[in-house]
């Protein structure tokens, strides 16, 4: 029966025996499954099988090599290969081969030491390397080299690590105060609109109020009876703005919509969005995709600020940007940091790492894929090294002037959305929420926020409601063709 795996965080030891890996009998060796495990627990298991998934070990353990990338990182010297047999597992191969394989080890033998900080116990990684990165690069040096399972799976860490790293670049290379006005401008040229966490969240409760029980309901009654429940909380409410969160939904295709001749066509709420979190986040992942679509990369914390008002959403967020990731974004991801760099003129010279990004961007990610050329295993894990070594490089002496969105301390992140009174506070005495609450919980806190909404909106410009025209009816034959290419 398989034993639990370990946390990725507990590289060091060996999650059978727990102790931690050394030279000597305790030397950890990883098995094509990409688990480690040292080599006394490997000797002594009573089945050829990974004691965590059950895979079976196709080669004898003293036939395996020792992951060198981890056992420096406890302490071990570790030799420059040099006249090194290569493990009984490869001595079949030529000696083109056995060079490939030497270089692709020690390309992730140097990777291993960006987790020199984090295993000494600082819990910093290299300083610079985000968590993220950090638990790629894990995953990665436990890969085998020796086995053709563990070669592939190597090649898709090595993808995984660049599309990471081009994504941190992105995000440092972005304006963080032009981010939020960006992303609302690309919302609103698709005639949709997000009214701020506190009053968004309570326009999704109202739809699903009026359509969780299956109901179906024109537009316009949908619309009107939304409005008018929100009005004494929200006055500014207006048909126009809640239209465009209802089409914020048509786009996520949460709706059925049934045409009826001659008349306005009704919608009803599909069966699986008709409970707020499946909604909600349906809703939060078109956000996403009209964000991607637009050319903005944002960070978890900071989608989590701009949707929730706070970052404790941080979680959900990145699952959302995971499941929308596509093999083409990798490509697109690219060719949009060579247009940030030249729109900054490239100050930590990293146009060089372009051709080096591609050849990652060029690795199929699909798992099935069962067989790489060594040299091309060699070039990917270069590849990697070089990649990930450029934005150490970057963050280290331009990572201050990064694009980390901060969000407000006290009561609730995003604090220009605290438009609306408590409600809990008021009827209570208390918020469950406490300072994560997107509502205001006194009429100073509210005068004062109202007032530096204004002034933001004003700043940025913000397209008015009537600008943005939404058609009378997108389900119309008329709306459906204004809609066709969403």
């Amino acid at each position: 029966m398989p034993i639990q795996a370990p946390q990725w965080t507990e590289f060091l030891t060996c999650p059978v025996c727990c102790n931690e890996f050394d030279a000597n009998q305790r030397s950890p060796i990883s098995l094509a499954c990409a688990h480690t495990v040292c080599k006394t627990c490997l000797t002594n298991l009573h089945k050829k099988q990974c004691p965590f998934d059950q895979t079976l070990i196709k080669t004898e353990v003293s036939g395996l090599p020792v992951n060198g990338a981890l056992l420096q990182l406890v302490g071990s010297p570790l030799g420059d290969g040099a006249g090194e047999d290569p493990p009984a597992c490869l001595a079949s191969l030529s000696h083109d081969q056995i060079e490939a394989y030497t270089r692709a080890r020690k390309a992730v033998e140097e990777l291993a030491l960006y987790l020199k900080p984090f295993s000494s116990g600082t819990g910093s990684g290299s300083g610079v390397l985000s968590r993220p990165m950090q638990r790629k690069l894990v995953t990665l040096i436990n890969c085998q080299l020796a086995e053709e399972e563990g070669r592939c799976r190597a090649m898709r860490a090595a993808r995984s690590l660049g599309d990471r790293t081009v994504t941190e670049l992105i995000l440092h290379h972005q304006n963080p105060q032009h981010l939020s006005a960006n992303l609302w401008a690309a919302v609103r040229a698709r005639g949709c609109q997000f009214l701020g966490p506190a009053m968004q969240e309570e326009v999704l409760k109202l739809v699903l109020l009026a359509l969780e029980d299956g109901s179906a309901l024109s537009r316009k009654v949908l619309v009107m009876f939304v409005v008018q429940r929100l009005e004494p909380h929200f006055p500014q409410a207006s048909k126009t703005s809640i239209g465009h969160v209802v089409q914020l939904l048509y786009r996520a295709s949460c709706f059925k919509v049934s045409k009826r001749e001659g008349d306005s066509s009704l919608m009803q709420l599909k069966e699986e969005f008709r409970a707020y979190e499946a909604l909600r986040r349906e809703h939060d992942a078109q956000i996403v995709q009209i964000a991607t679509e637009a050319g903005l990369r944002i960070a978890p914390d900071q989608w989590s600020a701009l949707l929730y008002g706070d970052t404790v959403h941080k979680s959900h967020m990145q699952s959302i940007i995971d499941k929308l990731q596509s093999p083409q974004s990798f490509a697109q991801s690219v060719q949009e940091l060579v247009i940030a760099l030249q729109r900054t003129s490239d100050p930590g010279n990293l146009s060089v790492l372009r051709p080096h990004l591609e050849l990652l961007a060029g690795i199929d990610p699909n798992p099935e894929v069962v067989a790489y050329a060594m040299k091309d295993v060699a070039h990917g894990l270069e590849a990697c090294r070089i990649v990930v070594a450029g934005l150490v490089e970057f963050m280290r002496v331009h990572g201050g002037n990064g694009s980390g969105m901060t969000t407000g301390t006290g009561c609730g992140g995003d604090l220009k959305y605290k438009i609306s009174l408590c409600r809990d506070l008021a009827l209570r005495g208390t918020c469950p929420r406490g300072t994560s609450c997107t509502f205001a919980h006194s009429g100073d806190e509210l005068d004062k926020f109202r007032a530096k909404n204004r002034k933001t909106l004003n700043r940025n410009t913000i397209l008015k409601e009537e600008e943005v025209p939404l058609p009378e009816d997108i389900f119309t034959d008329e709306g459906a063709k204004i809609n066709s290419n969403f």
